[in-house]
């Protein structure tokens, strides 16, 4: 399973359930890694996008604890065991984690690959993701030249876990 975000230097992932940034590159990048595939989120990350309503051209899967939460053009779930037995049917390439925090924090383990984009600024948040660089099991496996957008430097991230890597060796 993969696992992809936009993180800042302290890897905070947003402020009052919105993106710390919108990075016309980043979002172009995020459209052309999900399109066609599987992607999985909290009711918050749902909600915050435009309308409330899934993202097109994907098989949106969202994790809710309110029985009685419906969306048109999601699939609903509402337990992590709910949730686990509905990813076994599709391939595990094909899926990615996108938000929020605690589905972060929870999938983290059960992906290989994390798609990072990593801004090289502070912002104040509330939100953060898992910082990769000092969790034992991860590890850098490919970085992006130096991208700008106005006066922000970013770049684009690739970790593997390390199992992972040993695997394919």
């Amino acid at each position: 399973m993969n696992i992809i975000a936009a993180v800042d230097q302290n890897w905070a992932i947003g402020k009052n359930n919105a993106l710390l940034v919108s990075i016309p590159a980043d979002l172009k990048f995020f459209r052309e890694m999900t399109t066609g595939k599987v992607v999985v989120m909290g009711r918050k990350t749902l909600e915050s996008f435009p309308g409330g309503l899934p993202l097109k051209n994907r098989t949106n899967i969202v994790l809710t604890k309110n029985p009685g939460y419906r969306v048109k053009g999601a699939i609903c779930v509402h337990s992590q065991a709910e949730l686990d037995q509905l990813l076994e049917q599709y391939d595990k390439e094909e899926i990615y984690v996108i938000g929020g925090e605690r589905m972060y924090r929870m999938l983290l383990d059960k992906c290989d690959t994390a798609y990072i984009t990593k801004i090289h600024f502070s912002y104040d948040a509330d939100a953060y993701f898992p910082n990769l660089d000092e969790h034992p099991d991860w590890e850098l496996a490919e970085e992006s030249d130096e991208q700008t957008y106005f006066d922000l430097e970013y770049y684009f991230l690739k970790y593997r876990k390390k199992s992972f890597l040993q695997e394919q060796n």
